[in-house]
């Protein structure tokens, strides 16, 4: 049976051989590794093996995850739906947040990150399928939300993140990936200086490395299934 070590290595690879076949180097794309239902044992496997920067998606899970994995100094991203009763513990605890699609969750974050810490590096999710279901700013709206967003105190916007739908059609997900890096490079010839597009998890590296990913967001494919039910808190 694999280790989190073996698969953290076969996606590592996976990576590389992605940003090679795309005419990219390796290093410019980075791996967050999706920790949200594993215990803070599996985070401290996956730190053993060279892993620093893990993602979670419910703030209470992650928020003891940070505290009892602080000595070992990791990066941590939020990379689920936010809701406004949440903003202060995710901008006291996380580097970074993903998951943006409305101003008044950045204006929170800005107005209760410690003056004391770093600026908070923010991402606005983009629903680049357009599901009703799905979070995220529709692409028409997201050169105002950035502006606005990119104003704020305390907060540093680095650039765009999605997850389009579930599908197996390689031709679609590349689409909805091209969608966001177009927004990204319209956002820039704006004057927004951003560096990262946040997109492709397990089963979609290589059509997202492909699109110019430069986080790719893995839980599965190093952790393996769900360790137990989401607790969505």
């Amino acid at each position: 049976m694999k280790t989190i070590s073996d698969r953290l290595q076969d996606v590592r690879a996976r990576v590389a051989a992605a940003a090679t076949s795309a005419r990219r180097t390796p290093d410019e794309v980075h791996l967050l590794a999706v920790s949200k239902t594993w215990p803070a044992a599996a985070v401290r496997e996956a730190a053993a093996a060279g892993q620093r920067a893990f993602g979670e998606n419910y703030v209470q899970e992650g928020v003891d995850k940070i505290e009892a994995l602080r000595e070992l100094g990791l990066e941590w991203h939020f990379i689920g739906p936010l809701q406004s009763n949440k903003t202060r513990l995710v901008a006291s605890a996380f580097d970074w947040v993903h998951s943006i699609d409305r101003l008044k969750i950045a204006e929170r974050l800005s107005a209760q990150r410690d003056v004391h810490l770093a600026p908070l590096n923010v991402c606005l999710q983009v629903n680049v399928s357009g599901e009703e279901s799905k979070s995220g700013v529709a692409p028409g709206e997201v050169a105002a939300l950035a502006q606005a967003v990119a104003d704020l105190p305390r907060l540093r916007l680095r650039g765009l993140m999605c997850i389009p739908e579930p599908t197996g059609d390689v031709t679609l997900l590349r689409a909805r990936f091209a969608l966001l890096r177009e927004l990204q490079a319209q956002l820039i010839a704006a004057g927004l200086s951003l560096d990262t597009l946040s997109m492709g998890m397990s089963h979609d590296i290589e059509p997202a490395v492909a699109e110019g990913a430069t986080i790719v967001r893995v839980g599965t494919a190093i952790f393996g299934e769900r360790a137990r039910p989401a607790n969505p808190n």
